[in-house]
């Protein structure tokens, strides 16, 4: 994709989520994991790369003593229907005897999240909890329902706010999706 692809393609898509309701989300999502985390010294884990903005931004709302690190698995690469898992990089931190926070920009089918999390439990982990920004409603069964849950998405090819298009516009702040795909 080039600049004048990208920016047509944000040009004719729709707002889904607008950036003050992203912003009211954080602000939300840290206070349940606030609630629930906030004696344990967890160790958050970033699924990177599109969770990096949601991570981000996330851990400047978290006023609790965390550890912080992250890994790199994917189903995506260049592509925008989801292949084989990709695992790039583990974690440093020890996991073992540790409750984890995992947070990931989206949970589509959630076969990759589902691995994670597997994963992390394999290599001791007392407890693993994940957070998402965004759950694609569309319809499948999930082999996982995320703990903590932002906003939902429809089923639609969806960017910004982490999640790209082909590369580009992770960093927007709001949520949108391509009009041509219903």
């Amino acid at each position: 994709m080039n600049t004048q692809q990208a920016r047509a393609m944000l040009a004719d898509a729709e707002v889904i989520h607008s950036a003050e309701a992203v912003n009211a989300t954080l602000d939300r999502m840290a206070a349940e994991i606030r609630d629930r985390l906030s004696e344990s010294y967890p160790l958050v884990l970033c699924v990177m790369t599109g969770g990096v903005v949601f991570c981000g931004q996330l851990l400047t709302r978290l006023d609790f003593p965390l550890d912080f690190d992250y890994l790199h698995a994917t189903r995506y690469g260049p592509e925008t229907q989801g292949g084989k898992i990709s695992w790039r990089t583990a974690p440093w931190t020890p996991v073992k005897g540790r409750k984890v926070l995992v947070v990931d920009d989206i949970l589509d089918e959630g076969v990759t999240l589902a691995a994670v999390k597997e994963s992390l439990l394999r290599l001791g982990a007392e407890e693993v909890l994940t957070a998402v920004f965004s759950d694609k409603l569309n319809g499948k069964n999930k082999p996982l329902a995320a703990d903590f849950v932002g906003l939902t998405v429809p089923d639609r090819f969806v960017f910004g706010f982490g999640m790209d298009a082909g590369g580009a516009w992770r960093n927007l702040p709001a949520i949108y999706a391509k009009k041509d795909e219903a």
